[in-house]
């Protein structure tokens, strides 16, 4: 099952999974409402929807033209599907206190993603400051009502594949455990009973709602492990329900804009406006494309940033992809890796077409697949395909700077032809002494030097060129199965969990 589910996940963009995810509860929702377990007909809950959805499109259409942005699809049917569930539907047909809470917080949800930005790059969950501006202008506050016992097994179902989708149980434990902290502190000093407090939050599907669709948003959220463990523990503490200043008493939305502002804080987010300078084909169906590099961009080698094409009849996959930089932070241009395959997608056709000083969009510089701080510690790196970008990105840091380091890279390709990058990690041999191993699977290649070998890379090539692998830190990047695969295999050769980095991010290329 899990493999299946991986399967799945992997075919799948992040924003899609979690539109996928929100029409599950959508569909489950209606099926309770069918068997009169939830106090709302199928017409209320459909015609709701219906009304937000329209009103949100329209004001994301309009604020798009006027600031000449991509309209991101999938993100205007989340951040619709989240409002549905958080403010009351119609009951009855009786849309008067309905409507204006609809109207207001859809208009401005849409409006924050273009007005509460900086550099272009928006800071709230949008569906989270809609709310908060509702309550503090109109008096219509969000009523949570997807907070039922009924909808919580779907809400656990669907919000647990989303977590395993981003990779994000650092950030989901983080919230969880600063919440029940902060709650049973509050419980002993008003004398309540802790356990009872517990389970009220535990069979509330809402809490586990804000959790995995909202808190989890890469986009208003830190982009990296401890600061994202940092962000989980402020908004877990803030979205206590009994913390109040005044009369202001805290709300799920409102502890999320402030997390928010916490986040931006301590991880920017830039947004560039990237154009094309050339493109190069360096292996079989394997093109580097060469943009112009703002100034004062930088990053760590081995990060990543999201990349938005704008293209007419995008296909399911959307026009926002996951990519790492093949680039050193040292380079006066930005490297951009991408393999293409038979039947590419919309992005990847309109990607290869962009013409000479064509633009693309990078934004959400994030990542921890980077270098360590210890210098002396022993490195073996393992790429699998085009998941040798971020290697690509180390090694021409440490050639440019002239830095040696302890390093052994596993290249593993299905041909020759499909090496590369060969020229940078050939110069890195001379220059630093960092030993590559290129790996190809196609027993009819010829070997053009020793340093190529004709069968799949396995635990005895690794032991054999890196005889004290033991007290090395192993990176891997490539296809989910063989990061899965490698993985398996380091640690049955002995290597700890610890001593091992894969690469991850929530996209699908």
């Amino acid at each position: 099952m899990l493999k299946f589910i991986d399967n799945f996940l992997n075919r799948t963009t992040m924003y899609r999974t979690v539109l996928y995810v929100l029409i599950f509860f959508f569909g489950s929702a209606i099926v309770l409402s069918i068997f009169k377990l939830l106090p709302y007909t199928p017409i209320d809950l459909i015609a709701s929807l219906f009304i937000i959805l329209v009103i949100s499109w329209i004001t994301n259409s309009l604020f798009s033209r006027v600031y000449d942005a991509p309209t991101n699809v999938e993100s205007i049917y989340i951040t619709a599907f989240i409002l549905f569930f958080i403010i009351t539907p119609a009951q009855g047909g009786i849309y008067s206190q309905f409507f204006p809470l609809a109207l207001w917080a859809s208009i401005w949800a849409m409006a924050s993603k273009f007005i509460f930005a900086i550099g272009k790059k928006h800071i709230f969950n949008p569906a989270a400051i809609a709310v908060v501006i509702t309550a503090f202008t109109i008096n219509y506050s969000a009523s949570w009502w997807i907070g039922t016992p009924n909808m919580l097994p779907f809400v656990l179902l669907g919000g647990l594949l989303i977590i395993r989708k981003l990779r994000r149980a650092d950030l989901a434990w983080s919230f969880v455990i600063s919440s029940f902290i902060t709650m049973t502190v509050f419980a002993i000093f008003k004398g309540s009973n802790i356990p009872n407090t517990l389970f009220l939050t535990l069979k509330d599907s809402a809490f586990f709602f804000f959790l995995f669709i909202m808190v989890t948003e890469p986009l208003t959220a830190p982009t990296t492990k401890w600061l994202r463990i940092s962000f989980g523990v402020l908004v877990g503490f803030l979205s206590a329900p009994l913390l109040h200043i005044g009369s202001i008493y805290s709300t799920p939305e409102l502890a999320l804009v402030l997390g928010n502002l916490f986040a931006y804080v301590v991880s920017p987010k830039e947004k560039l406006f990237l154009k094309l300078k050339k493109r190069v084909e360096i292996g079989t169906d394997i093109f580097d494309f060469i943009f112009e590099k703002e100034r004062n961009f930088s990053f760590l080698p081995g990060q990543f940033m999201e990349w938005t094409l704008k293209h007419r009849d995008a296909d399911t996959r959307g026009n926002r992809r996951y990519f790492t930089l093949a680039s050193s932070p040292t380079e006066d241009e930005i490297h951009l890796g991408v393999k293409f395959y038979p039947e590419p997608s919309s992005f990847k056709n309109r990607l290869l077409a962009l013409p000479i000083g064509g633009e693309i969009i990078a934004a959400q510089k994030s990542g921890d697949f980077v270098l360590p701080h210890k210098k002396e510690q022993g490195l073996v790196f393992i790429a699998g395909g085009i998941g040798i970008t971020p290697f690509r990105s180390m090694i021409k840091y440490l050639l440019d700077n002239r830095e040696k380091r302890d390093i052994t890279l596993f290249y593993s390709n299905k041909t020759v032809a499909d090496i590369a990058y060969k020229n940078v990690f050939d110069e890195a041999q001379n220059k630093l002494g960092i030993k590559t191993v290129y790996v190809v699977t196609n027993q009819n290649e010829m070997p053009l030097n020793a340093s190529i070998k004709t069968r799949p890379l396995d635990a005895q090539i690794i032991a054999k060129e890196v005889p004290d692998y033991l007290n090395k830190t192993f990176y891997i990047s490539g296809p989910h199965g063989m990061i899965t695969a490698f993985d398996d295999t380091l640690q049955k050769m002995g290597v700890k969990e610890s001593h091992i980095k894969k690469d991850f991010f929530p996209g699908f290329a």
